[in-house]
C-alpha cells in the first residue's frame, strides 16, 4: 500500500503535536515544491540517508502504437531517476550496518 500525502501529514501531526496541522502541511508543500523546481532546473536532489533524485533525458524516437502498428514520433523528454542510499537499502533488506 502506498503512502499518500494526507497519511504523511497525519503521521507528522501525531509525531509533532506542538505544530499546527496547517503549518505541517505548508512545510511539506515547500519541501515537495523545492524538489520539483530543482529537478526541473536539471539539478539533483540529495536527501542523506534516503537517496538521490536526478533527471535523465530520453532521446526523441520513433515508436509503435501497439493497437494498430502505426509509427508514432515520441519527442524528447525528461525522466526521474532515483538511487537509494545505503542506509535505506540496508533497512529494506534487514542487513546489519
Amino acid at each position: 500500500m502506498a503512502i499518500v500525502k494526507s497519511k504523511l501529514l497525519k503521521q507528522f501531526s501525531q509525531n509533532y503535536p506542538n505544530f499546527l496541522k496547517k503549518d505541517l502541511e505548508k512545510f511539506t508543500d515547500i519541501i515537495l515544491k523545492e524538489i520539483k523546481t530543482t529537478l526541473k532546473r536539471g539539478e539533483r536532489v540529495e536527501l542523506r540517508g534516503f537517496g538521490i533524485f536526478s533527471t535523465n533525458k530520453q532521446k526523441a524516437r520513433i515508436s509503435r502504437n501497439p493497437r494498430n502498428g502505426e509509427k508514432v514520433h515520441t519527442p524528447e523528454k525528461k525522466t526521474i531517476h532515483f538511487k537509494m542510499a545505503k542506509d535505506l537499502f540496508n533497512k529494506l533488506n534487514n542487513e546489519k550496518e
